[in-house]
């Protein structure tokens, strides 16, 4: 009998598709707003997506792309600003409905809430992103579902290292081995995979050419009854989207990953 007590979910490309036309558009509105001529494009934010933390993605793009880029004494608080202003624009289109939950999360974590299955989040994405996201597509009283969202600056080591997931492991008193993670990166599943989760990734247009070797499935979203998922590698025998029965079939399995 299945050991499996606790999903754990990233949000940036994971629960909502984020990234390209959610945190790059407000990166890009806080810069003109700051009065810099900083544009990201849709190819550059993948490259700059290989830098977790959107603080530290700003640090990285300034030592890359703008050498000639005179900073001010305090480059932490230029940065910090930015990243709060970035933070503004974000929750703003999350408030008009432009970042959109991806298939099949609202359902699996209803279905999760309904088995007495224990949720958690782990996230790079900052703490105010992930709270208007969550409340946004789930309701006020979603954050009360996840027994405990890490997310943001909580832990000093970013993914890929594990820290993150060390952290919520411990402040659940649970162990990796009757836990599941939900990720869309490489560095997630990288993260996920050395604190000794089993990891199912659900690819997006920013992640789905990466190495996902160890993981127990890939997937192109999680699949609703009328929206079934693309199987990418693993196996799923007749599931065409993820549900608790397929989760604990995946748990089961203990013969290392499927890949």
């Amino acid at each position: 009998m299945s050991k499996l007590r606790a999903l754990i979910f990233d949000v940036d490309g994971t629960i909502a598709d984020t990234e390209r036309d959610g945190h790059r558009v407000a990166f890009n509105r806080a810069f003109a707003e700051a009065g810099l001529d900083w544009q990201w494009s849709i190819p550059l934010y993948g490259e700059l997506l290989e830098v977790a933390g959107g603080k530290e993605r700003i640090r990285y793009y300034l030592q890359k792309y703008r050498p000639d880029f005179q900073p001010p004494a305090d480059l932490d608080s230029l940065i910090a600003s930015l990243h709060g202003t970035k933070t503004k624009y974000f929750q703003q289109m999350v408030a008009e409905g432009a970042v959109p939950l991806r298939p099949g999360v609202k359902r699996l974590l209803k279905e999760a809430r309904s088995q007495k299955m224990r949720l958690a989040i782990a996230t790079t994405a900052a703490l105010p992103n992930v709270t208007a996201l969550l409340q946004h597509h789930l309701g006020p009283d979603s954050l009360s579902w996840f027994e405990i969202i890490a997310a943001g600056d909580i832990v000093p080591a970013k993914k890929p290292a594990p820290d993150i997931y060390h952290y919520v492991l411990q402040a659940m008193s649970i162990p990796a081995s009757d836990c599941l993670a939900v990720e869309d990166s490489y560095h997630g599943l990288t993260a996920a995979l050395q604190a000794g989760l089993k990891t199912v990734i659900t690819v997006n247009d920013y992640t789905r050419e990466q190495n996902f070797s160890g993981a127990r499935l890939v997937l192109n979203h999680l699949g609703e009854p009328d929206q079934p998922f693309t199987v990418l590698a693993g196996n799923t025998g007749e599931a065409t989207y993820l549900d608790l029965t397929l989760v604990h079939h995946l748990d089961q399995d203990r013969s290392s990953s499927y890949i």
